[in-house]
């Protein structure tokens, strides 16, 4: 009798760089627009069958068949078409989160500590870095650069500009949001109220920065300025606490994985 065997892996590896964007695209291709392209295929082959029917024999309606095929190919298309662009967004989006995740990488080195991709309600944190400079949730933001000119952002502690184009406070607001609910996820595994820095980069941008934008709890950077301007901070968390964080944060991780 076969003795039964299970894996030596005990818990799920944690979240790698832009898994929520990969699992994204996945969707739209595989989910979405596969259904819309095997119609396209079926509605051709029909209309080709019945125009097949037409030379071959009598009374078949090739018409009407290739009408309905039209309409059909038609709304696919554009259905797959209007894919096909999110799917470009996505993959700019998640290629971003690789480059940021590259410089953070780099970071473990002086021991701290990295995650990426912790799932919410509806919602992920790209980033997570928790070390004894403390704890920053990161928020990648993808632009398309312009092909000429300079590729420079601004920011003047509350919102965000683009050569002189407003952009929403959204990105402002969402790594606010995400700081606190991680600072409420902490406060309730670990009994501790740590502070939780909201930080977003613009990969490939040049930060334009005023004096309010120094003073506000947000920081907006370029990826590269980053680790310098973390290692500028001086230690606000001892290694105990900085053991117990991660612990519950890889715990929440896997928990939430399996739970998926």
């Amino acid at each position: 009798m076969k003795q039964k065997k299970k894996s030596p892996i005990k818990d799920k590896p944690l979240r790698y760089v832009g898994q929520s964007l990969d699992e994204r695209i996945d969707k739209l291709i595989y989910e979405d627009a596969v259904p819309y392209t095997i119609v396209c295929f079926l509605m051709v082959y029909l209309a080709g069958y019945e125009w097949w029917r037409y030379f071959k024999n009598p009374p078949p309606y090739p018409i009407t068949a290739t009408i309905v095929a039209v309409i059909f190919v038609l709304f696919c298309v554009y259905r797959v078409y209007k894919i096909i662009k999110e799917v470009k967004a996505v993959k700019l989006g998640r290629d971003g989160e690789r480059a940021v995740g590259q410089y953070l990488e780099n970071l473990r080195e002086k021991g701290h500590r990295i995650y990426h991709d912790l799932l919410g309600d509806k919602f992920n944190l790209d980033h997570v870095i928790i070390s004894r400079k403390g704890i920053y949730v990161i928020e990648t933001k993808t632009y398309s650069k312009p092909a000429k000119g300079d590729a420079k952002i601004g920011f003047d502690g509350e919102k965000l500009t683009i050569k002189d184009f407003e952009i929403q406070s959204k990105p402002i607001t969402q790594v606010k949001a995400a700081s606190n609910w991680l600072k409420n996820i902490l406060l309730e595994t670990t009994g501790k109220s740590f502070l939780v820095k909201p930080v977003i980069l613009f990969p490939g941008w040049y930060i334009e920065s005023t004096e309010q934008s120094k003073k506000s709890e947000v920081w907006v950077l370029n990826p590269k300025a980053l680790p310098s301007f973390i290692e500028n901070q001086p230690d606000i968390i001892s290694q105990e606490d900085l053991m117990l964080a991660s612990f519950h944060i890889s715990r929440y991780i896997r928990t939430k994985d399996a739970a998926a």
